[in-house]
């Protein structure tokens, strides 16, 4: 399965990014392979509006199942959750920290986004 975090840096030690809709970038983990790649969200970072839905549809296109971010507004939301993909909001630390903490199973999957639009 795969993992999107949002992330500040290109790799497992950068810290966690708190937006989601504006992160800098994704960290895409496989669980399966322990294999991770960085997906540069700089025009959704970027952009004057839409940025929680279209980052929504890239982390949906990478095939990622699980989503560990900071915060996650409404409209990010749906989109994920349309297409089965799980939000885990209130995510700190590190990308590998909050993967480690999702495989232990101290995350709670959120039912609701958690900051308004535009936050």
């Amino acid at each position: 399965m795969k993992i999107a975090v949002t992330s500040r840096g290109t790799d497992l030690s950068s810290e966690l990014d708190e937006r989601f809709g504006r992160a800098k970038y994704f960290i895409i983990y496989d669980t399966d392979t322990g294999e991770y790649r960085a997906v540069d969200n700089e025009v959704n970072l970027n952009a004057p509006q839409g940025a929680g839905i279209q980052s929504g549809e890239l982390v949906v296109r990478e095939g990622a199942g699980v989503l560990l971010t900071g915060h996650c507004g409404p409209k990010a939301f749906r989109v994920l959750s349309a297409a089965g993909v799980a939000v885990f909001n209130g995510c700190t630390g590190t990308v590998e920290q909050a993967i480690e903490s999702y495989r232990k199973g101290d995350l709670q999957k959120s039912e609701a986004p958690d900051v308004r639009g535009h936050w």
